[in-house]
């Protein structure tokens, strides 16, 4: 596994939390939106992490055509901190936490498709596959510190296994993804 598969399986869960969040608030479902907001957090706090830790530090070193993405990634990352802060201070369901909710996600989103259509590509053409590699488990490490789910918790699944996980947290483009990419998707917890 490398550090921008991870990346990519972190954005594709959080995509995930992201559309049952919005077909709950659709739905009028304050329960389930208050069910989903910390595993958003929790999500986005270790994704924010290991980029800031592990993975920015290291790619903007290496390759300087991505040096403003990864700048404009931290200051991203400082939109969605506050966005996250101010929601958990918020009271949960009301109309502003909705709408500080809605905001974070389509910050998170753009933020995600700029890394993949701006920043990865370019890294994975210039980065070799060991030091991908290597980030990547610096990156796995780090997660599983912060007590986040790693690909070690999903290795033992079956494609099916894994594949009925991300059909029930709506993983997007998950009946084209290898054992690999929904073995860096899913959470085990469900």
């Amino acid at each position: 596994m490398d550090a921008i598969a991870l990346l990519t399986g972190d954005h594709n869960r959080v995509r995930g939390l992201f559309k049952r969040f919005q077909d709950a608030e659709e739905a009028k479902d304050k329960a389930t939106m208050q069910e989903l907001a910390p595993k958003i957090f929790e999500q986005l706090e270790v994704h924010t992490t290991i980029e800031e830790e592990i993975f920015y530090p290291e790619v903007r070193k290496a390759v300087e055509k991505v040096s403003d993405v990864v700048a404009e990634g931290f200051e991203e990352h400082a939109v969605a901190k506050t966005l996250i802060e101010e929601a958990k201070a918020g009271e949960p369901g009301s109309e502003v936490w909705v709408a500080k909710m809605k905001v974070l996600i389509e910050n998170v989103e753009h933020h995600a498709e700029e890394e993949e259509k701006e920043m990865f590509p370019p890294l994975r053409s210039s980065l070799g596959a060991d030091l991908l590699v290597s980030l990547g488990e610096k990156m796995e490490a780090r997660k599983a510190e912060l007590g986040a789910p790693t690909s070690s918790d999903t290795k033992n699944l079956t494609k099916e296994q894994l594949t009925e996980l991300a059909q029930k947290q709506d993983i997007p483009g998950r009946s084209s993804m290898s054992q690999e990419e929904l073995a860096l998707t899913v959470d085990p917890r469900g």
